[in-house]
């Protein structure tokens, strides 16, 4: 009888499928693959491979809001408008022009003698025009980012403060409930309704300031806040308030951009909360934030090209 070759009598060597060198002699429970202590996941029953893991997390639902968002424990977008909004103010600090630069909507007609005239009632030889009439339509947005200057004395200070406070308070939640994608497109095109609102009714103002674009998430909490049947008291004295906020704005501020950001978040919010449940959701959320801003802009576009003609 012929004695047995060693290698015949042990056992053969198992390595890890993504780690050839490195022995393994547990399976992946999805797969049946022998994988090393570095590629083994926790399974219900188990372990799994990373590939199975991540084969499985494309098969399972993703939790979403109310509305559709994906929830996400980290409110980045209003941590982000609000450092931009912050950097921005830095930047009138360093050169205070930025407004100017930024953020006028009208025509801003300035004469011989240095007057400033509304662009119906004069047009003095030479006339410099500024602003969206000149084709700078980047300051429909821009003007969002920018607050009164430091050199507005206290008020130029708290602008930019009240601003950010509330958006602190009042952002956090309406991402929390609409998800990242939304909401931003909420805050946006709600600053995008204030501008256009200016200039249609406005458009010689120099305004700035967040504020459009604050109304317009406002009002989305209250939207949102009633579809989910929240105490109507609570938010009832909630909307009152941002109403008297809008009266008073119409003596110390633009209340055109307000009552724009107001209308348009209004708009967008209803579209948000009201969308069927169902697959259409996201294409009727997104078409009437297309519909929105083509609305925007052909107001835009029919006021600048009227002011030229």
């Amino acid at each position: 009888m012929e004695p047995q070759s060693p290698s015949s009598s042990e056992p053969a060597v198992t390595t890890c499928y993504r780690h050839p060198k490195v022995e393994a002699y547990v399976r992946c429970t999805r797969c049946d693959r022998f994988i090393c202590p570095d590629c083994m996941r926790e399974a219900a029953v188990g372990h799994q491979c990373p590939e199975c893991v991540k084969e499985g997390a494309r098969t399972v639902r993703q939790a979403r809001t109310a509305f559709g968002g994906r929830i996400s424990a980290v409110p980045l977008v209003t941590y982000v408008l609000i450092g931009l909004n912050v950097l921005a103010y830095v930047a009138e600090l360093v050169r205070p022009s930025v407004v100017d630069d930024f953020a006028v909507l009208g025509r801003g007609l300035t004469g011989p003698d240095g007057l400033h005239y509304v662009w119906q009632a004069f047009y003095p030889s030479g006339f410099h025009p500024e602003g969206v009439i000149d084709g700078e339509w980047y300051r429909l947005l821009t003007g969002a980012f920018l607050h009164l200057p430091p050199t507005e004395g206290t008020f130029g200070v708290l602008h930019i403060v009240m601003n950010m406070v509330t958006l602190w308070n009042v952002g956090r939640i309406v991402e929390a409930q609409l998800g990242r994608a939304r909401y931003l497109a909420l805050y946006l095109l709600s600053a995008l309704g204030g501008s256009v609102l200016v200039l249609l009714l406005a458009p010689d103002a120099r305004t700035v300031g967040a504020s459009g674009a604050l109304f317009g998430v406002c009002t989305a909490y209250y939207v949102l806040a009633r579809r989910l049947g929240a105490d109507p008291r609570g938010i009832n004295r909630f909307m009152a308030g941002l109403l008297i906020w809008l009266v008073l704005s119409a003596v110390v501020t633009s209340w055109q951009s307000h009552l724009g950001g107001l209308l348009t978040g209004g708009l967008i919010a209803l579209a948000y909360a009201y969308a069927p449940r169902d697959r259409r959701r996201v294409l009727v959320q997104a078409s009437a934030c297309a519909v929105v801003l083509a609305l925007l802009l052909v107001l835009a576009v029919a006021k600048v090209a009227a002011m030229t003609s």
